[in-house]
């Protein structure tokens, strides 16, 4: 579980972010967000710049859940503690993870009003801001794949 450690690319999500960036290429936008990890702020770096745009900003509000003690685990090594009660205590709750998607769709609207913005998140927090978006429980959005988009109308 790599949560807020940097990380990095590895050769297939260079490949990933290469496809989407020629995907979305002649597509205008005018502002492209990253969570501040690097391994987010790389594939945004691929896509705006597939797009003409150098610039990308960055917000720790994009950032992947805080795993706390789990973080770096091997996911399989947890498979016994798929009881959210059995985990420690100093894992990023989901509500704080819901207030803090709630906080990152404020700041667009204020920051960003009618704009085009492409933003790269992280499983987690993609889900939180969608279903705060949607008004739906998390459980109730499906997982992203690595690369995916979807839009969403601020």
């Amino acid at each position: 579980m790599q949560g807020q450690t940097q990380g990095q690319l590895n050769e297939k999500g260079i490949s990933q972010a290469l496809e989407m960036a020629q995907s979305i290429a002649s597509e205008h936008i005018d502002v492209f967000l990253s969570s501040d990890l690097l391994r987010s702020l790389h594939t945004c770096k691929i896509i705006a710049a597939a797009c003409g745009e150098q610039r990308v900003v960055t917000t720790a509000l994009l950032r992947e859940r805080d795993w706390g003690s789990f973080t770096s685990m091997y996911i399989p090594s947890l498979a016994h503690l798929s009881d959210p009660d059995l985990w420690p205590k100093d894992i990023e709750s989901l509500e704080a993870l819901k207030l803090r998607a709630s906080a990152f769709l404020s700041w667009v609207r204020q920051q960003y009003p009618q704009k085009k913005v492409l933003a790269v998140g992280h499983g987690i927090i993609n889900k939180a801001v969608q279903s705060v978006y949607y008004k739906k429980p998390m459980t109730e959005i499906a997982p992203m794949k690595n690369v995916e988009l979807r839009k969403l109308i601020l």
